[in-house]
Parts: structure tokens; C-alpha cells; sequence
């Protein structure tokens, strides 16, 4: 019996293309898949759960972590680090489960260089017009911030050619749609189960 590992999923795309939104309705769906759980070194909020919401660590262990290079990426907001653990990731998918990743385009970067063997998947808007009407129609941010926030994703829709798939987000349910069909077609890759295989004959042998 072939005993096929998990695969770390990453989507990405600029601030405002809808990535929350589109991962949740597909975990709404997939209740196989495992969310990546981030590492944080803010204080723990009323109700939320060590291993289940973060990983609460102090910065100096944090920074070991950063040290040791167990992180997949890491950011600094509001004096605070959050981060992808590796070896979360690692054991879970030596598990048997497909673990999810939505983050940053910066962040992605990162996991692409720590853990090339991912699947990145780029959420791409129907066009710049529309991102524009999506983040105005938040109604949290001044006139300079959107236009901030257009720039800033003209710069990081540039960098799509470092991703693997490119999907859409015209409709939540047709991305998602997308998506699904993503990860199966991942898990039929030759190169993917081919080491199986052979592993599988030679045990038989």
C-alpha cells in the first residue's frame, strides 16, 4: 500500500483579491485539509488556544527559531513576530494531510525559498478596476491607503511568475472550484508517487 505524503498549499495575491474569503469557503468544503497554523510572540487573547489559534513563544525563542532556520517565514507587525513553523508543517505532512498556507506575497517568497517543493497558487483579481472597488468598499481606509494598497499590488501581481498556478477570483465558488482541482491534479504527478512506486515494488522483491 503506497503511503502517499501531504503537500504544503500556498496561496497568495495582493491585499483586497479576496484570499481569506476564498479559504474559508474551501475549508467549508475540504475537511481533509490541515490550515497552517502561524507562531506568534503576542500575548495570548481571552479564548484563544495554544496550538489551535498560535503557537505563543517569547522572542528570544522566536529568535531561535529564526536562528535555526525552523521558520518558513516570518514578519515583524506592531513590535510582534508571526511566522510558519516548519516543523508543524513537516509532521503533518509526513502525516498523510495537505496542509494550507494563505499569506503575503512577501511571505510566499519566503516559502518558496525554504520549502520549494510547495505548491504556490497565485489569486489573481478580474482586473485592477475591481481590486480597487474591493478594498474602497471596506470603508476602513483613506484615499492615500488604497492608492498605496493599487501600487503596492501592481508590484506583487509582477512577481506572479515565481507561483505555480494563477486563479481568478471573479466568483468565490469558481476559485474555489479552481482550487479543488488543484490539489487533485498535485497528487496525480508522476514525479510525486513515482518514488513510491518503486519503493512499494522493492519491498515486494
Amino acid at each position: 500500500m503506497i503511503e502517499e505524503k501531504g503537500i504544503l498549499f500556498v496561496l497568495s495575491g495582493p491585499s483586497g483579491v479576496g484570499k481569506g474569503t476564498v479559504r474559508r469557503e474551501l475549508f467549508e468544503q475540504d475537511n481533509e485539509l490541515k490550515y497552517s497554523i502561524s507562531m506568534t510572540t503576542r500575548d495570548r487573547r481571552e479564548g484563544e488556544t495554544e496550538g489551535v489559534d498560535y503557537f505563543y513563544k517569547s522572542r528570544e525563542e522566536f529568535e531561535q527559531l529564526i536562528e535555526d532556520k525552523q521558520l518558513l517565514e516570518y514578519a515583524q507587525f506592531v513590535n510582534n513576530y508571526y511566522g510558519t513553523p516548519r516543523k508543524y508543517v513537516e509532521e503533518t505532512l509526513a502525516a498523510g494531510h495537505d496542509v494550507f498556507l494563505e499569506i503575503e506575497v512577501q511571505g510566499a517568497l519566503q516559502v518558496k525559498e525554504n520549502f520549494p517543493e510547495g505548491v504556490f497558487i497565485f489569486l489573481f483579481p478580474p482586473s485592477l478596476e475591481e481590486l480597487k472597488t474591493r478594498i474602497v468598499s471596506r470603508g476602513t481606509e483613506s484615499q492615500d491607503l488604497v492608492l498605496k494598497r493599487l501600487r503596492e499590488a501592481r508590484n506583487e501581481i509582477e512577481m506572479m511568475d515565481a507561483y505555480d498556478y494563477v486563479v481568478v477570483n471573479d466568483r468565490v465558488e469558481s476559485a474555489v472550484e479552481k482550487i479543488q482541482s488543484i490539489i487533485q491534479s498535485e497528487h496525480c504527478k508522476r514525479d510525486r508517487i513515482a518514488k513510491q512506486y518503486k519503493k512499494l515494488l522493492e519491498d515486494e522483491m
